[in-house]
């Protein structure tokens, strides 16, 4: 089946030029003219991906982008009219694939829509990932390891579920703490250092489980997960 696009964009001519094009290209496209919208369809319709402007009514961007990272790895590409280096970095530092700045090219929007797929093949936010012993099932919510045969879950907490799903996703990629807070505790008022208290129980019961010492700490950074 043909890829399908949700467009999150309230300026409805930008919205039908962009479904124009895509379905062009042989996409499916749905429409969302507001954030609250964008979110309903993305739980109903679990498009590959969306296509998300930061200015719209009822939730903006920002707060699309981080609700859409709490339930998976779903593709986002933002656009916004705001060309300033500071709105490229929260979009991608929240999680976005890619950043495009209005007005612009139709055509070159599609075909950064096509990169991003290629790039993210295979990282569907239903897929069950495996990384040696370590299993994640992002629909059943389900940490496991695998041993002698058997697969023994772990007593994660919500939060430790996110932290690991989402590093599980680009394993031995070095995340920042303000990364894991934008991703897995977004719209909260935390710390940065909270995300040390969470991320020692969850080494914890991954050493337990035992895998060892499989999330390291960066020095001056963040945390990695070292498996493959």
């Amino acid at each position: 089946m043909n890829p399908l696009a949700l467009i999150a964009e309230d300026e409805a001519a930008i919205a039908e030029i962009l479904d124009r094009y895509l379905v062009r290209e042989g996409f499916r496209t749905a429409r969302a003219q507001d954030g609250q919208v964008a979110l309903d369809l993305h739980a109903v319709l679990r498009p590959d991906i969306v296509l998300l402007d930061v200015m719209m009514p009822k939730l903006d961007g920002w707060a699309v982008l981080g609700e859409i990272r709490r339930r998976g790895a779903t593709p986002v590409v933002m656009m916004t009219a705001l060309d300033q280096d500071i709105d490229k970095l929260q979009g991608l530092r929240m999680g976005a694939d890619d950043y495009v700045v209005k007005p612009f090219n139709p055509v070159e929007v599609v075909a950064r829509v096509q990169a991003v797929l290629r790039r993210t093949a295979g990282m569907s936010p239903d897929r069950v990932i495996r990384l040696g012993r370590l299993e994640v099932d992002p629909t059943s919510y389900i940490v496991a390891v695998r041993s002698e045969g058997a697969l023994k879950p772990l007593d994660l907490t919500l939060t430790e579920f996110r932290i690991i799903e989402f590093m599980a996703r680009h394993p031995r990629r070095v995340f920042t703490r303000g990364e894991l807070v934008d991703a897995c505790l977004p719209g909260e008022e935390v710390l940065e250092r909270t995300v040390d208290s969470h991320m020692s129980k969850l080494r914890h019961k991954l050493k337990t489980a035992g895998l060892g010492d499989v999330v390291s700490g960066v020095r001056g950074v963040g945390y990695r997960l070292d498996m493959h």
